[in-house]
């Protein structure tokens, strides 16, 4: 049986090739580090990309929920780390992540947002996902959501929903423990802000939200949000 290592990082990923690769390159790799790729059926160069990095790739089809769980259970690490493959975590990650675990009562954590791109906009954006986190203890999973691989799986792991399966573990962290903020920020693209503007994708986020408590289907709800993912504002 293979040792574990501090810290597993598991990138769930849906043709990513445009993004992957900058993400891979700013990881520190090297042997305290293990990166997971759960791919979820690319049609692009997004697996070529990481297996040319020496990254480990799993496919899984079936929503993101499905490809975290696969990640995380072909995972080594004493801490798991879920990324998004458009973000780009600080140099000093694993250390970050080690001192909020540590930190009495905490069962898990999360860091800053900040994003990458100019405008007030995009800076009321990152006020608000703050207060967010640190008030209502809700980070979402472009915050890079991290917390013992131990805990996850006597949690059961993220649902197998095909989206807002890191609104719905946060949740059940939440009745667990304290979700630590990181004061550091991982640094995301502004992909998604530009092509829909940022009023409009708050309104979308704030809609999934709200369709996901009011106890809509999973399907539709990741229908609508990748229609509206591909519309433009007029």
């Amino acid at each position: 049986m293979s040792c574990p290592i501090p810290l597993s990082i598991i990138i769930p990923t849906l043709n990513e090739g445009h993004t992957l690769g900058r993400t891979l390159d700013r990881l520190p790799l090297g042997p305290a580090l293990e990166v997971i790729v759960a791919d979820g059926g690319s049609t692009d160069d997004t697996c070529d990309i990481a297996l040319a990095r020496g990254v480990r790739v799993v496919v899984a089809c079936g929503g993101r929920g499905v490809q975290l769980n696969q990640g995380a259970a072909l995972a080594r690490g004493e801490i798991l780390l879920f990324l998004h493959a458009d973000t780009q975590l600080p140099p000093q990650a694993e250390a970050l992540v080690r001192s909020a675990l540590a930190q009495p009562g905490v069962v898990a954590g999360a860091f800053d947002l900040a994003i990458d791109g100019p405008g007030w906009g995009l800076r009321w954006v990152e006020w608000g996902v703050k207060w967010r986190s640190r008030w209502l203890h809700l980070p979402y999973g472009d915050q890079a959501i991290f917390l013992s691989a131990e805990r996850f799986r006597q949690m059961g792991g993220f649902a197998p929903l095909p989206i807002m399966e890191d609104f719905d573990l946060v949740q059940r962290l939440n009745r667990q423990g304290h979700l630590a903020i990181v004061p550091v920020p991982v640094v995301t693209s502004s992909r998604r802000w530009q092509r829909l503007g940022v009023w409009r994708t708050t309104l979308t986020n704030q809609g999934m939200v709200l369709g996901y408590l009011l106890g809509r289907d999973g399907q539709q709800l990741a229908d609508w949000y990748r229609h509206l993912g591909r519309s433009r504002p007029s």
